[in-house]
């Protein structure tokens, strides 16, 4: 099977699984990371099959997501085996998808790991991560900001937005990340005036 429909099929499956999600973790974010990957992968002479795929699957088993993250992960490795991927290139797949999680802090050990590690990270930040950040809150009943309570929205951005650009593996990405990192900030400047 061709590289492109074996492509279009992982597109197919992740479609499927993620285009009602209200959080942030929908289709459109996968499409993003996806091509922020690919991208990545060319400015960084990696290879950009693998870097896609594991991109396009990144979120799959994410124990936010899913009931039964183990199951889910397992269904993945079936559906990738039924569309003749090399095992060599699922073994590469998974292992740049295991680590990519911000939240575990895990430093991804292969380069495909890095970039769709950084290609996740570059889509929580910016315009698009503000939006995410709120979708999220908002699906989980977080208020947008209070003074005294933590656990709000407007803390995310200090828990992990404005860290994110210090954290990137690949100097693709930290060019891709300058320009959304100094847009939170003036964000959060306008936020606080408002407020």
């Amino acid at each position: 099977m061709k590289k492109e429909i074996q492509m279009q099929k992982i597109r197919n499956y992740v479609f499927d699984r993620f285009h009602d999600d209200a959080t942030g973790h929908d289709f459109q974010h996968m499409k993003r990371v996806a091509e922020t990957a690919k991208y990545i992968a060319s400015e960084e002479n990696s290879n950009p099959f693998i870097c896609e795929a594991a991109a396009w699957l990144h979120d799959i088993g994410d124990s936010k997501l899913f009931a039964n993250p183990e199951q889910a992960i397992e269904e993945m490795y079936s559906f990738l085996k039924s569309l003749f991927i090399a095992g060599e290139e699922i073994t590469q797949i998974r292992d740049a998808i295991k680590d990519v999680s911000f939240s575990k802090g895990n430093v991804p050990t292969t380069l495909e790991g890095k970039i769709v590690q950084d290609a996740d990270k570059i889509d929580a930040i910016g315009a698009i991560g503000i939006a995410r950040t709120f979708a999220y809150g908002g699906a989980k009943g977080q208020p947008i900001y209070h003074e005294e309570n933590e656990n709000n929205s407007i803390q995310h951005f200090y828990d992990k937005l404005l860290k994110i650009k210090d954290l990137l593996h690949t100097s693709a990405a930290r060019k891709l990340a300058e320009n959304r990192h100094s847009f939170m900030e003036k964000y959060l400047d306008q936020f606080y005036k408002e407020w």
